[in-house]
């Protein structure tokens, strides 16, 4: 009789660990199921192989904007560079921040202007400066801190980005600053808005409204540091995609912090 009594136990306790884990630990129990990285997190099925093509398209354009920014930004006040000149450590710098006044100081040219010029120019400048003082140096500069309030916009626009806040900026104002939306893009936006406690929020945005002048300003919002606009369409049908992407977290953090 208590033999019974323990097995019957030991079920209950079984069946009720079995449903805890499923609850608090989908990933486990879904038998491949992932969470999608939202405020109410959204569970979605096992990737398809649709999915993995769209994550695969996405991650070429998310470092196709890192190319682009890290070739086209322009130096500014707090931003953090490396210098490295090839067997001349002592005339290397690990990091160094832009001055208030854009400039930094460097041993052998004293204090240079750095502001408003873009890395590969700046790379440029140093190895033809130095070269005064170190036959054919080899120069490398390294952006380490982009400290500019940036949001970044992908999918089905003209010139997926990185767009600088250099005044406050409308949702519509940074879609424009990139070519605005590409024939296969939808006016179905999102805005992704990572909060300093790692949540993330979803804002929805109806572009039919904001283009016809009919948007309120809950519509036509003002972009936050750190924001990334993703336009739906070809390139990308749904948020959870972003959402889920491995990597999107170093995305959000470069956008943030600037590294």
């Amino acid at each position: 009789m208590r033999i019974d009594k323990i097995k019957k136990l030991t079920a209950v306790v079984i069946a009720q660990f079995v449903v805890f884990t499923a609850l608090c630990f989908p990933a486990l129990a879904g038998g491949g199921q992932k969470q999608a990285a939202l405020s109410g997190g959204v569970t979605v099925g096992a990737p398809t192989e649709a999915d993995a093509s769209e994550d695969a398209a996405i991650r070429e354009q998310i470092s196709s904007v890192y190319r682009g920014f890290y070739n086209s930004y322009r130096l500014g006040a707090g931003d953090a560079i490396a210098i490295h000149v090839d067997k001349h450590p002592d005339d290397s710098l690990e990091r160094v921040v832009v001055s208030p006044g854009g400039q930094i100081y460097y041993g052998l040219m004293g204090n240079v202007q750095v502001a408003g010029r873009t890395v590969p120019e700046l790379q440029d400048f140093f190895s033809s400066s130095i070269s005064e003082y170190i036959r054919e140096p080899r120069v490398t500069l390294t952006l380490l801190e982009a400290n500019s309030a940036k949001v970044g916009v992908l999918g089905d626009v003209r010139t997926p980005g990185v767009v600088i806040l250099s005044h406050p900026m409308r949702i519509l104002d940074v879609i424009t600053a990139v070519g605005g939306i590409t024939d296969t893009g939808s006016k179905d936006v999102s805005i992704l808005r990572q909060y300093p406690d790692g949540r993330v929020q979803t804002l929805r945005v109806n572009m039919k409204h904001v283009l016809s002048g009919k948007a309120g300003p809950e519509e036509n919002v003002y972009l936050a540091a750190g924001d990334t606009v993703v336009v739906h369409g070809n390139l990308i049908k749904k948020i959870q995609t972003v959402s889920g992407m491995m990597g999107i977290a170093t995305f959000f953090a470069f956008l943030s912090t600037g590294r």
